[in-house]
């Protein structure tokens, strides 16, 4: 597995939001100096995040993004696997009930369900109110990811 820009940015512009949710509004352009991702691709990626209730917008000249929830209440999980799709190891394990004709003689399967269990377990557990206080830790607000 590996993870795209738009999953890692994704990543970042919701870290960022996240360590600067006052309940202000935050303009793109904004998060994009802070990050260095251009605004075209941040565009991009807020829109996904908007559609799927993850953010809040509002437009005009005093307006931008916020989170539609705590930073707290935000796996990482839940982040990429929306702006990646399934973080499955393999495409036999996306299903919900496994539709592998060879599934119960499979030899291997018990290996992609394991790491399969260890992405969701490991990532499901790191919120973005984690990483906002693992960042000030560092001693780092304008950590970059």
């Amino acid at each position: 597995m590996k993870i795209s820009t738009k999953g890692r940015y994704a990543v970042r512009l919701m870290y960022d939001l996240a360590l600067h949710h006052t309940g202000d509004w935050i303009a793109l352009k904004d998060i994009s100096r802070r990050q260095n991702i251009s605004v075209k691709y941040l565009e991009q990626i807020v829109r996904q995040l908007s559609i799927r209730g993850y953010l809040k917008s509002l437009r005009g000249p005093k307006g931008g993004y916020q989170l539609a929830r705590d930073p707290g209440e935000y796996t990482i999980y839940e982040i990429l696997e929306l702006t990646e799709g399934s973080l499955r190891p393999v495409a036999c394990l996306e299903d919900e009930v496994n539709q592998c004709e060879r599934y119960h003689e499979c030899p291997t399967i018990g290996i992609w369900e394991g790491l399969g269990k260890v992405i969701y377990d490991y990532l499901s557990q790191i919120t973005l109110e984690d990483v906002v206080n693992k960042a000030r830790e560092r001693g780092r607000n304008d950590f970059v990811i």
